[in-house]
């Protein structure tokens, strides 16, 4: 149903594309790969955005599907939607009391002390006129990452994370404030002087939808300019 492509550039995305991206369906959800470089809101300024695609994800259903969540515009992977109102409250309500499992695979620039370990650092908005841009706050919001080393070469290193709550920007942040920020991240690392585009990644995600049932476990394929770079980490 899928196939590992470069990314689609805003121009080139039409219905057609994203349900070419679909990784997951059934009756209450689906889960796509949404590409690097696309916000998946429409913002107040225009623009193309990924929802503006959603009608080729109806599938016999009155309504275009709805986002549960979202990713940041320069994050790739599985992005889950709701494909009804009752959908969209049972998913929220996951997402909301911590019950979705999500892992990213992210490459930065340094290298942890320890192989695995969790970073406890409450965050903040930076301030009001830099939007959603955030700050490690003792004041702020609670957040919990889990982090794993899956590899090291050349003072970087190939990361698990596994955000334990749901603050924006919270694995970027993280991330940079323990001296190892994501490539190419362009407000809290170096951006294009680490690399072309942010290298984060929402590898999988497991969603405990039905009673009785397994979680349903969705992977996304790694993206194609995340991919040379991980090439370095093989052996």
């Amino acid at each position: 149903m899928h196939t590992n492509e470069t990314e689609v550039p805003p121009r080139l995305l039409s219905e057609e594309a994203v349900a070419a991206r679909l990784l997951y369906r059934d009756g209450l959800m689906l889960v796509l790969d949404k590409p690097q470089g696309i916000a998946v809101h429409r913002g107040g300024g225009g623009g193309p955005s990924l929802e503006t695609f959603f009608g080729g994800l109806r599938f016999g259903l009155p309504r275009d599907p709805a986002l549960a969540h979202r990713l940041d515009r320069d994050t790739s992977g599985c992005l889950v939607l709701g494909r009804h109102h009752k959908a969209l409250e049972k998913l929220g309500l996951l997402f909301k009391q911590g019950k979705i499992s999500k892992t990213y695979w992210a490459v930065v620039d340094g290298v942890p002390d320890a192989d695995e370990g969790l970073i406890d650092l409450p965050l903040g908005r930076l301030d009001a006129s830099r939007g959603w841009w955030m700050k490690v706050d003792p004041l702020g919001q609670p957040s919990r990452t889990r982090y794993t080393v899956l590899g090291r070469a050349e003072g970087r290193a190939f990361l698990a994370l596994e955000p334990l709550t749901g603050r924006t920007h919270q694995l970027r942040v993280h991330c940079a404030a323990l001296g190892w920020p994501i490539l190419g991240d362009p407000i809290y690392g170096t951006g294009t002087l680490s690399a072309p585009s942010l290298h984060l990644h929402a590898r999988s995600i497991s969603v405990p939808l039905y009673k009785n049932k397994e979680a349903v476990a969705v992977e996304a394929p790694v993206p194609a300019h995340m991919t040379a770079t991980l090439a370095g980490f093989a052996g």
